[in-house]
């Protein structure tokens, strides 16, 4: 069975294990996302337990968008890591690029993100590594952190 076929099943497994615990109010309390009630005045008053993020939401959110065209391997929100698979352009099908983003802070700051590339290139019915351009890595983190700042700043203003 494929790997991704077998994420699949894992997730739905798990959606279906989380909707029936849903009316469980110890479930409510551990699960991200679920309700947590609270008394105020004697009035029963719900409110949503929010899950909180290992890193900077913003620097996560841009990762992601940035990145959007590669297939995602790996993402691992609270440890602030995000890999993707490898990705050939249609326009240089003989050369396929890899992603890694590593989120290092909760704080929307430059030197809080670090990305790594790879190459590799086509040699006959096999990939060899290839070396990237320094440059490549630090223009993706540049379009990272532009998105970011554009997203907090739609976000402050609400």
């Amino acid at each position: 069975m494929s790997s991704t076929l077998t994420k699949l099943l894992i997730g739905a497994s798990l959606s279906v294990c989380l909707v029936g615990l849903s009316g469980c109010s110890t479930a409510r309390k551990i699960i991200p996302g679920g309700k947590k009630a609270s008394t105020s005045s004697g009035t029963r008053v719900t409110n949503t337990v929010r899950p909180r993020m290992g890193v900077n939401e913003y620097l996560w959110r841009a990762s992601l968008e940035t990145l959007n065209f590669m297939p995602l391997a790996e993402a691992d929100p609270f440890g602030g890591v995000i890999i993707t698979d490898f990705y050939a352009s249609p326009q240089a099908p003989e050369e396929r690029f890899k992603a890694t983003v590593y989120i290092l802070d909760t704080n929307l700051r430059a030197d809080a993100l670090k990305v790594s590339i790879f190459k590799q290139v086509k040699n006959g019915s096999s990939w060899t590594d290839a070396s990237v351009d320094a440059d490549t890595a630090r223009t993706i983190e540049n379009s990272i952190l532009t998105r970011a700042r554009e997203l907090f700043i739609a976000g402050s203003g609400r």
